[in-house]
């Protein structure tokens, strides 16, 4: 069994430990950097992005989150936790980890009470998914190996480029595990590909 962990510095963190739970994977909440070394896999939630990357930068996760993806091992980030990913965020000269050949735009669906859910059809996953949208980002741009997953109103919400996953809303607040399975099934391929 793959163990995959939710950094717990802020955000949804109980709701993505039930839905790797349900997808038959071990959950750990990562709250120290030492833990990193003990997971398979890790999911970046949603929450505030400039609220985590203060948390991040505090307790010191940069550098350990980078060598994690150095690594190889799967990342999937969330909501805040996609902005946390992308190499590039409309109107900030800086990334955060950098690590996913995207451009992210925050709160691009409107605000907390602009919030929504929409039916979406996601590659290779689900063609009748319901996506939460709480302030949620969305994709403006990616590279040319970034493979898009879904689209909403014609952005993009959903991408994987290699190891990295993100999408714009928050599958852990359903009930419906599949999005978290797929990734649960991408940390397995890793472990298995890392094994050879």
């Amino acid at each position: 069994m793959v163990k995959i962990g939710v950094l717990g510095l802020q955000g949804a963190v109980r709701e993505h430990v039930k839905s790797i739970e349900a997808a038959g994977a071990e959950a750990v909440v990562v709250k120290k950097t030492e833990q990193l070394s003990d997971i398979d896999g890790l999911i970046l939630p949603g929450g505030e992005s400039t609220t985590m990357r203060r948390l991040i930068d505090k307790y010191e996760f940069m550098e350990p989150l980078r060598k994690f993806a150095d690594s190889g091992k799967p990342m999937f980030g969330t909501c805040a936790g996609l902005i946390l990913l992308a190499k590039n965020i409309v109107g900030y000269a800086e990334p955060h980890l950098g690590l996913m050949d995207i451009t992210v735009e925050r709160n691009s669906f409107g605000r907390q009470r602009e919030s929504f859910e929409a039916e979406l059809m996601i590659s290779n996953i689900a063609d009748d998914f319901i996506g939460v949208f709480i302030r949620a980002p969305h994709i403006v741009e990616v590279s040319e190996d970034v493979e898009i997953l879904a689209k909403h109103n014609g952005r993009i919400v959903a991408a994987r480029q290699n190891q990295y996953l993100g999408c714009s809303f928050h599958p852990e607040l359903t009930d419906d595990h599949r999005i978290t399975a797929y990734f649960v099934s991408m940390v397995e391929e890793s472990k298995i590909k890392n094994l050879a």
